[in-house]
């Protein structure tokens, strides 16, 4: 899917100005309230998640950006769209590629269920994550989908000559993060709570100095009420 192996200094050498990618998780839906792991399936913003996403809106004003991306599943969509209306920004723009991860067969379920009906499954996912689960997506596959995802915000930045906004989910963002030092198994894990921002930073090389690369924000949570212990997606 992507056409490189590693989201490095070497990958952003194209990018002439400083900018920064906002990679953002969706607010809470009532599934996320419940624990209820949500992969693909459709889920809505619950009040509180609305409120989450106006004050994630309200911390991402002024930080120059300029196209904003979303999932294609409602929670992210709509998260993305009330963060454009708010910034009066254009409408985002779905990107497929942010899709969530497919959670297989405990799509759906609480880890309490899980565990009743898979219980020696449950054991072995705690050790080794999705790469266990039936019909899950791979971490092979998720992997090279975020090498193709950065593929296409980086080509937004350089035709916007901006920063980028991307609306994602808790598995994937996952991905997005790992890529960038070629990381390509599960662990260790990284907390994703509801409307939490990672920031990469990034500034161009000058033809002496290579490309610099920061993430300064890991899980930042500009929304009260946004929980950092929240990891179902």
């Amino acid at each position: 899917m992507g056409n490189t192996d590693i989201i490095d200094g070497n990958f952003f050498k194209e990018i002439k100005k400083p900018l920064s990618f906002y990679i953002l998780r969706h607010g809470e839906t009532m599934s996320n309230s419940e624990g209820r792991i949500q992969g693909r399936s459709e889920c809505f913003l619950n009040d509180k998640g609305k409120s989450q996403a106006a004050m994630l809106a309200e911390y991402l004003k002024d930080k120059g950006i300029k196209r904003i991306f979303h999932s294609p599943l409602a929670r992210a969509a709509e998260t993305a769209s009330i963060i454009s209306r708010e910034l009066g920004y254009p409408e985002a723009e779905e990107e497929s590629l942010l899709i969530e991860l497919d959670t297989g067969i405990f799509t759906g379920k609480t880890f309490h269920e899980i565990g009743l009906e898979y219980p020696d499954l449950l054991k072995e996912f705690m050790y080794k994550s999705w790469d266990v689960v039936p019909a899950a997506e791979s971490a092979l596959l998720l992997y090279s989908r975020a090498c193709a995802a950065w593929t296409k915000l980086k080509q937004a930045a350089m035709e916007s000559g901006g920063s980028v906004a991307a609306v994602s989910h808790g598995g994937f963002i996952q991905w997005l993060f790992r890529s960038s030092f070629g990381h390509k198994s599960w662990m260790p894990l990284i907390t994703t709570g509801n409307c939490s921002v990672f920031e990469l930073f990034v500034r161009g090389g000058d033809g002496i100095n290579p490309v610099y690369m920061q993430w300064k924000e890991i899980n930042m949570l500009p929304a009260k009420g946004c929980s950092t212990a929240s990891m179902t997606l």
